[in-house]
């Protein structure tokens, strides 16, 4: 059973700018703009692009270890990106994977809105709390929003 939702996040930061910090940079730049949250991102195989295996480490303290993700898709001229989580205990048993689509869009004050659907592809008929899913969207959103406060207080990033 797949289990989808959708968030969008707005953000003041222009599209290409977002998409380079939060996609193309963001194996260097998240481990440094919340190193509690992710300790390191490192690429077991590939070259980054489609079919990239990659293996993230999270923080102490974090609620899991560490997962590895293949990279699905990517397009820098539509600012497109899809991954999905293969392996590691942020599948926590229940899911065969879980997998993000991520458009950022340009808005027409200069700004960008990050689309992110999320598909939880579940073992059997396992069950996913309402609670888990939250914390779920927060996590990501939490990350968006640190990448945008970073780029605003670095503006030559």
């Amino acid at each position: 059973m797949a289990i989808t939702y959708d968030i969008e996040i707005p953000s003041s930061i222009p599209a290409p700018r977002m998409f380079k910090a939060f996609v193309l940079d963001a194996d260097n730049l998240i481990p440094k703009v919340l190193p509690q949250a992710i300790k390191s991102v490192e690429i077991l195989e590939g070259d980054g692009g489609v079919g990239t295996v990659k293996l993230t480490t999270f923080g102490e303290g974090y609620q899991h270890k560490c997962v590895k993700h293949r990279v699905d898709a990517v397009d820098k001229e539509n600012f497109t990106y899809s991954y999905s989580i293969i392996e590691g205990d942020a599948l926590m048993g229940v899911f065969e994977s879980i997998s993000y689509h991520i458009k950022i869009v340009a808005t027409p004050d200069g700004g960008s809105i990050l689309k992110n659907r999320s598909i939880y592809n579940t073992k059997g008929d396992a069950q996913v709390s309402e609670e888990e899913i939250k914390a779920g969207k927060e996590k990501a959103s939490g990350i968006f929003k640190a990448v945008e406060a970073y780029l605003l207080a670095n503006p030559d990033c």
